[in-house]
C-alpha cells in the first residue's frame, strides 16, 4: 500500500464555516478533503470527484507537488487555474520535510501560487524557526504534522512532541492533527486534539484499523474515535479545515463518498 508516509520514506495534506450563528452556539465544522485521497487521478478527474461531493475547500497533498518530488511552479499555476474554475479553494499546501532554506523558499512560493493561507510539513528545530521566521514576514501560518513510521520513531509522533517542538516559537507555528497517526501511534486522538486546540491549524481526520498499523479504514470503523474527535473539535468552535484522508489504493470514489457523508453527519 503506497500510504504517503511510504511516499515521502521512498522518495528521500464540503461543509461551511458556521457563520452569523447565535452566540453560544455551535458552529458547523468545515469538511474538506486532502488530496492525497486522489493521487491516484489526474487532477481534472480529482476535481469532477470534489465537485461531485460538493467540496469547496482542501489541502494540496498529493505527491507530485510535494517538495521532495522537485515540482515545477508551472504544475502549481495549472492546478490553481482549474481549482478556481470549479469554485474549490486549497487552502493549505502540503509541503512534507523542509529541509533546508530553499526548501522553505519553495514551500512558500509554492504556497502562494496555490492561494493557500497555510502550509502544513515537517522539519529539524532549527528549521522550524527558520520556518517561523519566514512565514511570519509572508502572512502565512504552519501546521506541524504528526507521524507514524512502521519499525521507526518519528521526532513528532504525539501531541506533547509536537507542542514542544513550536514552544517558544511565534503564534505562525501550530499543529495539523492527523487522527489515524496518532492513532498508529497509540495515541488518544481525543486527547491529541484537546492538548493540541490552542495552536491547532486543521485537522487531518482518517481512521486506521489498529495501533502499530497504518491501514486505513473508513471513517468510524477503526480504534480513532472519530466521533468524540468532531465532538472536541465542536466543543472547540474548531474554525479551521477538517481535510478527510482515506490512504488507500485504487478507486476510492465510493469510499469517500462514505467518508464525506459519516463526517458531514457528525459536523
Amino acid at each position: 500500500m503506497t500510504t504517503r508516509r511510504n511516499f515521502v520514506k521512498m522518495a528521500g495534506a464540503s461543509g461551511l464555516i458556521g457563520i452569523a450563528a447565535p452566540l453560544h452556539a455551535q458552529h458547523r465544522l468545515n469538511i474538506g478533503i486532502g488530496t492525497f485521497s486522489y493521487r491516484n487521478l489526474s487532477i481534472d478527474d480529482m476535481i469532477l470527484q470534489l465537485n461531485a461531493l460538493r467540496i469547496r475547500e482542501i489541502e494540496m497533498s498529493r505527491g507530485e507537488f510535494m517538495l521532495l518530488s522537485h515540482p515545477h511552479d508551472d504544475l502549481f499555476r495549472s492546478a490553481r487555474a482549474k481549482l478556481d474554475r470549479a469554485g474549490i479553494r486549497c487552502v493549505s499546501y502540503y509541503a512534507a520535510t523542509i529541509k533546508d532554506d530553499g526548501d522553505v523558499e519553495d514551500a512558500v512560493r509554492f504556497a502562494k501560487l496555490l492561494g493557500s493561507g497555510n502550509i502544513t510539513g515537517d522539519g529539524t528545530e532549527s528549521v522550524l524557526k527558520r520556518i517561523d521566521r519566514r512565514l511570519t514576514q509572508e502572512g502565512l501560518t504552519f501546521g506541524l504534522h504528526n507521524h507514524f513510521f512502521p519499525n521507526a520513531t518519528f521526532a513528532y509522533q504525539g501531541p506533547d512532541e509536537v507542542l514542544q517542538a513550536i514552544h517558544g516559537l511565534s503564534r505562525t507555528m501550530g499543529a495539523t492533527a492527523d487522527t489515524g497517526q496518532f492513532a498508529s501511534c497509540g495515541y488518544d486522538p481525543v486527547d491529541a486534539v484537546r492538548k493540541l486546540a490552542p495552536r491547532l491549524r486543521m485537522v487531518h481526520l482518517k481512521d486506521v484499523k489498529a495501533k502499530g498499523s497504518d491501514l486505513n479504514v473508513l471513517l468510524g470503523a477503526g480504534i480513532a474515535r472519530i466521533p468524540a474527535v468532531m465532538q472536541e473539535l465542536r466543543r472547540q468552535n474548531f474554525a479551521g479545515l477538517v481535510a478527510v484522508e482515506y490512504e488507500k489504493e485504487g478507486d476510492v470514489d465510493r469510499d469517500m463518498a462514505k467518508e464525506i457523508a459519516f463526517a458531514r453527519k457528525l459536523a
